[in-house]
């Protein structure tokens, strides 16, 4: 199975059914399939061939899901890259890479942004780009348009394995350098097919995806509603909250996958304002999700399931609260999702049982390949598991387990806090926060101090008219041990996010 035959299977089985709503633009399975097959012959015309990289740096549109199927198409991988991108970083994500072509659009391509990044490339990257022809004509772009007009819509024939590169998905970069995580076809057709079954997707599903293709969670929406033959809303960000609550009534969706921060704005709504009668589900993964906002969905929409995730890059997804267990554990994110197998483990890899901390291991299909061109991080990072085709991965992350076998999330090793003699987990603090009326978000963070190691801070987006740091500090008194009451408390309009929804800590120093 290849991750680009759920498409194709649909366009034949219900090629009139809507697949893609995007703006004004709507797109059946045919229509999709066929705009993505004239693309594809472009590509193999430009030179495209099996284990080649095509870089994709635009937003949520639809020729970004086009270019990506293109990309599979013709064997080769895709690398979906965040049309935000600064010039350095992206020319960093190129050079590792090495794409044979990069798609993109007319703004990028008029303001040299994608030229400079690729004039340096051992292998001058072709640059498909869409909009404006003056502009492509000036920069020697290929059109998209113009692909679109005169390259026949012929089904692709190319030998390609489950086992072959479908995708480089890079890490966020929020520590070190960006690190391409290698996806193949069969790891990606494994977990997505692993996550539909505890969703129960059908054909009747409707899912809204508001977070970027750049960034796995948003990617794989796209892969899930193709394979199980539904509909995706795309929507480039979640700018306009109250616009896609009204979109949700019109398109009658039925999913809507989210990150705290996504949360935390429409905690902040009215949401009886809004027809969500259709809504289903609603996944929250990237970050946990504070308990306090668990309970306020839950109250506030109690027809939704509301699925608690855990995933990183490496697995795409290892964890998932069954949606029943959400009012009983609202601090877990649950057990290990179907087809798989965690653990948590000491220092020196001893198994650990409930009520102890130790970090999560994760093991089976969805494990990814490694990290492109980086066999030392690989070999750190990953090992074989005991069955053929299975793989082992660190997380690098702390969990607890409690004695049903549900798993809490406890902290980033590298972030905790040590202060006191005493180590603190953020997590911890930040879910006292989260429970005072009038704050919206909150993160915690460990600061240098010359007598306490580190001093713990909290920053705080809140109301302030009912928040100050007299209040913050006398509530986490009355809620958290001394040692784990912060001792700086700051207020900000907004924190500080990776594209995936992710706090930067560092950026809070």
């Amino acid at each position: 199975m290849l991750v680009q035959n759920g498409l194709q299977e649909n366009s034949l089985r219900q090629p009139e059914k809507v697949a893609l709503v995007c703006g004004c633009r709507r797109s059946t399975y045919s229509e999709l399939n066929s705009t993505a097959d004239r693309l594809a012959t472009a590509m193999q015309d430009i030179g495209v061939c099996r284990g080649d990289r095509v870089a994709i740096l635009l937003p949520n549109v639809l020729e970004s899901v086009v270019a990506l199927f293109a990309t599979l198409k013709c064997g080769a991988a895709f690398v979906a890259i965040n049309d935000s991108t600064k010039p350095e970083k992206l020319s960093d994500i190129l050079h590792d890479c090495e794409p044979v072509v990069v798609v993109t659009n007319a703004s990028l391509a008029a303001r040299g942004k994608v030229e400079a990044a690729c004039r340096s490339l051992n292998r001058r990257a072709a640059i498909i780009c869409t909009g404006d022809p003056a502009v492509l004509d000036v920069r020697g772009c290929l059109s998209y348009e113009r692909i679109q007009q005169t390259f026949p819509a012929s089904p692709i024939a190319v030998e390609a394995n489950p086992e072959d590169l479908a995708c480089l998905i890079y890490t966020s970069g929020s520590i070190g350098e960006p690190k391409g995580v290698m996806c193949s076809h069969e790891s990606m057709v494994f977990v997505a097919a692993s996550v539909i079954s505890y969703l129960e997707n059908t054909e009747a599903d409707v899912i809204m995806n508001v977070l970027p293709l750049s960034f796995s969670y948003g990617l794989y929406q796209a892969l899930m509603a193709f394979t199980f033959g539904g509909t995706l809303v795309l929507e480039r960000s979640f700018a306009y909250p109250a616009v896609l609550l009204e979109r949700i009534a019109k398109e009658q969706v039925t999913g809507l996958p989210g990150v705290p921060s996504i949360f935390a704005v429409l905690l902040r709504m009215d949401l009886t304002a809004f027809d969500l009668s259709s809504l289903r589900y609603m996944t929250n993964a990237a970050a946990a999700l504070p308990p306090a906002h668990i309970q306020e969905l839950r109250r506030r929409l109690p027809w939704v399931k509301l699925f608690s995730m855990y995933g990183l890059t490496e697995t795409k997804r290892a964890l998932y609260l069954p949606a029943e267990q959400i009012d009983r554990r609202p601090g877990s994110v649950g057990i290990a999702i179907p087809g798989t197998e965690v653990w948590i483990e000491d220092e020196i890899g001893n198994r650990l049982g409930p009520n102890q901390i130790g970090e999560l291991i994760v093991c089976g299909r969805h494990v990814m390949q490694g990290y492109w061109r980086a066999p030392e991080a690989t070999a750190a990072r990953f090992r074989p598991g005991l069955r053929p085709r299975e793989r082992i991965c660190r997380t690098g992350d702390l969990f607890r387990m409690d004695d049903d076998g549900y798993l809490y999330f406890v902290s980033r090793e590298d972030d905790v806090i040590n202060t006191r003699g005493e180590k603190v987990a953020p997590r911890e603090v930040e879910a006292v926060l989260h429970r005072m009326d009038g704050v919206a978000e909150a993160a915690v963070l460990g600061v240098q101090d010359p007598l306490l190691g580190q001093a713990v801070k909290a920053v705080l987006v809140a109301d302030t008219a009912r928040v100050n740091r007299v209040r913050v500090l006398a509530h986490c008194r009355a809620n958290l041990e001394e040692y784990m009451v912060p001792k700086y408390v700051e207020f900000r309009s907004e924190l500080p996010k990776t594209a995936s929804g992710k706090v930067l800590r560092r950026s809070l120093l």
